[in-house]
């Protein structure tokens, strides 16, 4: 192989956002929440859950970006409908997915420093826009069919709302002690490489 043709690999090898590495990490922080979503979750109703199964899905957008994390949360969420009674319905992908994303955009600013209040800044509009908001209102249009929607919506909020404040204080000092304990580092994925 040519000279050219070598760099031209080097090139398309180096801007790939996601390494085989990578991908078995990601593949395993998503059979990690699908073990924490149906193992280690308490439904006190049809509609609250508490569990710790996001942590994953926010260390995987952390660590890999939004992308990896996207799609850690993603996966998790269809691999474990599918083990669960309940089915697949793609109307509720999206907190999972949000987790992800938001842990990833903030990756950069929590390289600096991992702090409660970073990862509150982290964690907190996922939580907002998707467990509360968005999966309020995919519940309320499920379940509350018959009935008026906005009654629905609201007892739904009202539940998840006291769920997600216990739940997201939860995440936080638990994934604030994971950095603490410098479990990343000592695997060498974290902090993140500066963009170049």
């Amino acid at each position: 192989m040519s000279k050219q043709g070598n760099a031209a690999a080097f090139t398309a090898k180096s801007k790939r956002s996601m390494t085989t590495k990578t991908l078995a990490y990601c593949a395993m922080l998503a059979a990690l929440q699908v073990v924490l979503a149906r193992l280690m979750g308490l439904m006190p109703n049809a509609y609250s859950r508490f569990s710790i199964e996001a942590i994953p899905t926010i260390v995987a957008g952390i660590l890999f970006g939004p992308v990896a994390g996207g799609l850690v949360g993603f996966t998790s969420d269809l691999v474990g409908c599918l083990f669960s009674g309940y089915g697949y319905n793609p109307i509720f992908c999206l907190p999972p997915i949000l987790y992800g994303v938001f842990g990833g955009l903030f990756r950069y600013y929590l390289a600096e420093r991992v702090t409660i209040w970073r990862l509150a800044l982290t964690i907190l509009p996922p939580v907002v826009l998707g467990s509360l908001l968005w999966q309020s209102a995919a519940l309320t249009y499920v379940y509350f069919k018959d009935g008026p929607f906005m009654e629905g919506f609201l007892i739904n909020l009202s539940t998840r709302g006291v769920q997600y404040a216990v739940v997201a204080v939860i995440y936080i000092v638990l994934i604030r002690l994971l950095f603490r304990a410098k479990i990343f580092q000592s695997i060498g994925l974290w902090p993140p490489k500066p963009k170049q």
